[in-house]
């Protein structure tokens, strides 16, 4: 398979498609001002092919952080989009959609991956569409887009979730996750006075989530928002550690950018050698896979962040572009399996 990645940081649509031919899978990041009127002249261009888009910012070697990116497969793969509905109230209700497609693709777990661009409430949202893939071993990757909408097949949607199963007809597929934090201390906090709905971290231990936060890491309320990239939470899940990162402080509480429950059982993170990291993961990626043909991946926008801070972000895209084809979109939050985490970096290897 190939991988095409075309972009405009004017928000041109037809210089980001200079020198797409015949592809048979599209993904369309776009601009809030630029979204509809490009997902309608990408299905005019391309009618018929699978294609799902949101609003954010693509890459590959730099960042488009406006204006539109496209990311498009062809020679070798087989895809079907489609889009689960009113994914805030009921989105399994369309989950015959998806099970219908994996049986269209011939999806499987060796060949297959799900992409996906959410509106919100991810974590029901990949609840709801792992139960259906995880019966053929079929992985995610994907992410959340800006200002609650996106799109499939030429279609604008809110409140939605728009997929992609994409088969690799010339080789294995492999998603990775990877997570530059790790524990700091013996910190362990039973989360409590949450508000799922809108993802209220309320008391940790029994007292003020914002007053634990500020005095373990001498920080004022001010700093709590930019203090975040470097000491998210992570909560504890099985072997793995999903990352919380804090949007902003909420009267004594804490509004994060994923849902805690009562009773969830959190640690405090601290920020590792990301570099080291990254090299590591792509010395993984080389190992599992000699001869790589693309790679997909969704970098949230704190790292993006982070890593623009400390002038590495440049130099992160030119690593990642040493395996190869390499190219993806800046998320507000990132979608692994049937996991919603933050700050962190998917991504599917193609063989």
């Amino acid at each position: 398979m190939k991988q095409f990645f075309g972009m405009s940081h004017r928000g041109n649509l037809d210089e980001a498609l200079q020198g797409l031919y015949r592809p048979e899978f599209i993904m369309l990041l776009s601009n809030n001002d630029q979204f509809e009127a490009h997902v309608a002249a990408l299905e005019q261009r391309f009618p018929g092919v699978p294609s799902i888009g949101c609003i954010g910012m693509s890459y590959q070697t730099k960042v488009v952080e406006s204006g539109v990116g496209i990311i498009a497969f062809s020679d070798g793969v087989t895809a079907a989009a489609n889009v689960l509905e009113q994914v805030s109230v009921m989105p399994v209700k369309y989950i015959q959609r998806l099970e219908q497609d994996m049986q269209t693709v011939g999806a499987s777990s060796g060949d297959t991956v799900c992409i996906d661009f959410c509106s919100g409430n991810d974590a029901c949202v990949l609840t709801t569409i792992y139960t259906a893939l995880r019966k053929r071993g079929v992985s995610l990757v994907g992410g959340t887009g800006d200002q609650g909408r996106v799109s499939a097949n030429g279609r604008v949607y809110q409140d939605a979730v728009a997929y992609a199963l994409v088969r690799n007809k010339n080789g294995r597929v492999k998603t990775y996750k990877e997570n530059i934090y790790h524990q700091m201390g013996d910190y362990r906090f039973v989360a409590s006075n949450t508000d799922r709905s809108n993802y209220i971290l309320g008391a940790l231990n029994g007292k003020s989530a914002k007053q634990v936060y500020k005095d373990i890491l001498h920080v004022t309320d001010e700093e709590i928002l930019t203090r975040t990239f470097q000491n998210p939470f992570g909560k504890l899940n099985g072997d793995d550690t999903c990352i919380i990162s804090i949007k902003e402080v909420n009267g004594n509480a804490l509004a994060c950018f994923r849902q805690v429950n009562d009773s969830d059982v959190l640690i405090l993170l601290e920020l590792g050698d990301y570099q080291a990291i990254v090299r590591e993961t792509i010395q993984q990626i080389c190992r599992d896979f000699p001869r790589r043909s693309a790679i997909f991946s969704v970098n949230c926008l704190f790292r993006y962040k982070l890593f623009s801070e400390h002038g590495y972000m440049d130099s992160y895209l030119r690593e990642m572009s040493a395996l190869g084809s390499h190219a993806g979109f800046v998320g507000y939050g990132e979608h692994y399996n049937n996991r919603f985490v933050n700050q962190s970096m998917t991504c599917v290897v193609f063989e």
